[in-house]
């Protein structure tokens, strides 16, 4: 990954892929987008950007990120649903960092149309 291309593992520059759902110039249009986005929230600790798309029945008071994490990849597993003709839909990941990784399947759903994260069970 090169510092012009998004950490999300798509090809293209940061401020053309998640950087505009990050800064609000744009919604994810589809739930692996979302996460997408959100795992490049991580990477950059946009704790701002991880609340807002968060489920409000779900989403905790506020996120205490370890600034010593380093993110290093993302694998998108399976996707299932979560386009622009579902209202829910899950996207299973595999998120490295140095020293291992994880695997979540997620959870997504629309809130007055816009893709939200609801919980997530960790697959390792």
């Amino acid at each position: 990954m090169t510092t012009r291309t998004c950490p999300c593992g798509l090809p293209g520059s940061y401020d053309a892929c998640c950087g505009r759902f990050h800064s609000g110039s744009a919604a994810a249009p589809t739930a692996e987008a979302l996460m997408r986005s959100r795992y490049t929230a991580f990477v950059k600790g946009d704790t701002g950007y991880l609340l807002r798309t968060w489920h409000p029945r779900t989403r905790p008071e506020g996120l205490d990120l370890d600034p010593g994490t380093r993110w290093t990849g993302l694998e998108i597993v399976e996707a299932a649903d979560g386009s622009a003709f579902h209202a829910k839909g899950t996207v299973t990941f595999r998120a490295s960092y140095r020293g291992g990784s994880m695997c979540e399947r997620s959870r997504f759903e629309r809130v007055d149309g816009a893709w939200v994260y609801v919980d997530g069970d960790f697959l390792d």
